[in-house]
């Protein structure tokens, strides 16, 4: 599958999901925009890869918190390439800053999670699109258990930033479907890369002991495939979406998680066939 004289831009690409999307769209011919916030050796180093895999592309530093350095961003992605084919929102703010729950959660932290993710994607949707002709891909990488549970306390402030930004997905699916821009959702479930922090998920920073019991509760059967996820995992789903033949498919949350979302915590394992 060919993304050859296509450009794109994935914010918080110097890491993690977003390198590991970087580098399979650069890999299918894609132009990359390499986005960071504070790693800016990272940022080159997903740029050297991006070089390896014969493409190209620039890197450019904002902070997605700020309205300004985003439109800035979008200045230098006009700038660099003179379009934009692909846009993919997917940086979001280190752990400590908004990891509390609901009855101590500050006021700070519960903004440092929604500007870095719904009014992020709210700004950049609308300056990504007058860059997008016919065939555009506007994705959103979600993860939102906050849409459907309040189960994991600590994730109050990012679960419903992502969930809010599931919503505006469907509003800019609506409002973006005449001109040939398609507007989806990706939501990984539990992600695991190398166990470093940068080609890695963010779960690579938890202690090893909660890594462990992450994934052997995987690995039992509450993810039917018996694995985490990897960010190639998601990389490979992004792919599919950007290509040509996914033009019919828009306003959708794409779950990306070995069918871990459609297992059911009420009945035991052995009861729904996955132990």
């Amino acid at each position: 599958m060919s993304l050859k004289n296509k450009y794109a831009l994935i914010t918080g690409s110097s890491r993690g999901i977003g390198r590991g999307i970087a580098l399979k769209l650069a890999e299918c011919g894609a132009k990359i925009g390499v986005h960071y916030y504070r790693n800016i050796d990272a940022a080159n180093d997903t740029l050297v890869k991006v070089r390896e895999r014969g493409s190209d592309g620039f890197v450019g530093q904002a902070d997605v918190n700020q309205t300004e350095e985003i439109r800035g961003m979008m200045d230098e992605v006009e700038r660099e390439f003179g379009k934009l084919d692909i846009f993919v929102n997917n940086a979001r703010p280190e752990i400590p800053e908004f990891y509390k729950p609901p009855m101590e959660i500050q006021v700070g932290q519960w903004q440092q999670a929604i500007n870095s993710q719904a009014t992020a994607f709210l700004v950049g949707a609308q300056l990504a699109a007058p860059l997008m002709g016919s065939g555009g891909r506007i994705i959103a990488i979600t993860h939102s258990p906050g849409a459907r549970s309040g189960s994991w306390q600590p994730w109050v402030g990012m679960g419903s930033a992502k969930a809010a930004m599931e919503s505006l997905v469907r509003y800019f699916a609506v409002a973006l479907a005449r001109y040939g821009i398609t507007i989806n959702s990706l939501s990984p479930g539990v992600i695991f890369g190398p166990a470093n922090h940068v080609d890695g998920g963010v779960l690579v920073g938890l202690p090893p002991e909660v890594q462990r019991a992450i994934k052997a509760w995987h690995e039992a059967g509450w993810c039917p495939s018996r694995r985490t996820g990897t960010p190639q995992d998601v990389a490979n789903a992004t792919m599919l979406i950007c290509m040509e033949e996914s033009s019919w498919m828009t306003g959708q949350i794409f779950y990306v998680d070995g069918g871990a979302s459609i297992m059911d915590a009420i009945f035991p394992l052995e009861l729904q066939g996955a132990a």
